[in-house]
């Protein structure tokens, strides 16, 4: 059955084509979204660029016919812009002048007059809330949903292995119909796994025994970095195992690797670690520079209204990215701090040599980066549509790195299914050039108080 949604601002600022993802149904466009549009597009960042490209892909419908009668879509179905029912009649307490009751008004409208169900998809929960009091269907906008946050790709499993299977894994390795998982009741069966999942191998017969593995061409195989030490680092738990190898692999092999974790798993504090070794402490060659983005809601569009120079500007957003790069260069925590003077200029000299910069999202777009090792801290602020954009600006022999907790999300219109972080997660799950971890509660490292506060609160 042919369904009629109408469309909100906000789909379109996170997704400026949107409008291609419902099929062969009716799209409906008030004619408010385009005067909203029309005040966006001189904003700065993220959110200007979405409103000029939503504006561009309009035009280009226009051009095919008149939008006030309707244009058919390439992948099925119609749009049109609609501009009546500016008398329909809503609650007195809500405003006729508010931006978000004229939508209401358009879907209350159309549903009147054909009879049929419209369906209003917003980015904006309080939005459907309006729409629910006054009898209008509403739904968030689900094309770029990942699962919940319990349903996630985690990028690693536990498995079981027969004992004389177990013995050989370093050697030979284990083909992955070999392995098993069992449910409550003991029931036996052969799990899926993907390219790339970190497994952690149990010994059937033997209480205790454990290997670290990876599925690789359908094999579980051994760690290649198990006894490696980045800059001094030392895993001290699975999570921390699987992360290395993942980081420490070359870009041609792992060009794109996926850290989901909570705070104090050590996602930013091991991914400069690697960062360090390869750049400065061993330099291998694979990368000019390290290049830490981290993106922030209200950071990307104000930064232009900020005192000094592009790095001054970033310096309070970087604050955590130095706390970590403190620890790393000092790794005596009795003599770390006895020198605050001698501390400050070992990292102020990093940043001067230019092996370490930092930049804001906005500053990315459009180009191609090359030979850089690429940090995005907290990605789970990133939109999907961001985050298409900062893997495909990934140039020759450069690695990108996404962490994140898709926990704690600052950004508006955005939580842990819709955030750029999961749904790269999912999208990219499987792919032999995609690497993922999720670290657990229990990996926490930074302090007693920080693992009882993840157990607690």
């Amino acid at each position: 059955m042919v369904k009629t949604y109408v469309i909100d601002t906000n789909v379109l600022i996170q997704n400026p084509r949107a409008l291609e993802y419902f099929e062969d149904n009716r799209v409906i466009l008030p004619i408010v979204v385009l005067e909203e549009l029309d005040k966006l597009k001189q904003a700065d960042g993220e959110k200007g660029a979405n409103a000029r490209a939503a504006i561009r892909f309009l035009e280009q419908l226009r051009q095919r016919g008149d939008l006030l009668e309707g244009v058919s879509l390439e992948g099925g179905g119609s749009l049109r812009v609609e501009k009546n029912f500016v008398d329909v009649e809503l609650p007195p307490d809500m405003p006729d002048h508010l931006m978000d009751n004229r939508i209401l008004k358009v879907c209350r409208g159309l549903s009147e007059r054909s009879g049929e169900q419209v369906v209003l998809i917003t980015k904006d929960i309080l939005l459907r809330v309006k729409a629910q009091i006054i009898g209008v269907k509403a739904e968030d906008f689900a094309a770029e949903q990942a699962p919940g946050r319990e349903e996630q790709y985690r990028g690693r499993t536990e498995v079981f292995a027969p004992e004389e299977l177990f013995k050989e894994f370093k050697k030979k390795g284990i083909s992955v119909s070999e392995v098993y998982v069992s449910d409550e009741e003991g029931n036996r069966r052969t799990p899926e796994l993907f390219e790339n999942e970190f497994v952690l191998i149990r010994a059937d017969q033997s209480v205790g025994k454990t290997h670290l593995g990876r599925v690789e061409n359908g094999r579980l195989r051994k760690l290649d970095y198990r006894k490696s030490s980045p800059y001094g680092v030392t895993p001290r738990n699975s999570g921390q195992y699987f992360l290395q190898e993942a980081l420490m692999q070359p870009a041609d092999r792992a060009p794109l690797v996926i850290v989901k974790g909570a705070a104090g798993t050590s996602k930013t504090f091991y991914s400069l670690a690697v960062g360090l070794e390869k750049v400065l402490n061993h330099p291998t060659g694979e990368y000019r520079r390290i290049l830490v983005i981290r993106p922030n809601a209200q950071f990307d569009s104000d930064i232009g209204f900020l005192p000094g120079d592009e790095q001054e500007k970033l310096s309070p957003l970087m604050r955590p990215v130095v706390d970590n790069l403190e620890q790393l260069i000092d790794s005596s925590e009795e003599e770390r701090y006895g020198d605050e003077e001698e501390l400050r200029g070992k990292i102020e000299e990093i940043f001067a040599r230019g092996l370490i910069e930092t930049e804001a999202l906005n500053y990315i777009r459009g180009r191609s980066i090359a030979k850089t090792y690429m940090i995005i801290d907290e990605a789970q602020n990133t939109t999907p549509d961001q985050i298409k954009g900062i893997i495909t600006r990934a140039g020759k022999d450069t690695k990108i790195i996404l962490l994140g907790d898709p926990g704690q999300i600052d950004r508006p219109f955005l939580d842990e299914r819709t955030n750029g972080l999961s749904y790269a997660s999912e999208r990219m799950k499987g792919s032999p050039l995609c690497w993922q971890i999720t670290m657990t509660a229990e990996e926490c490292e930074r302090s007693g108080l920080a693992l009882d506060a993840i157990r607690r609160l």
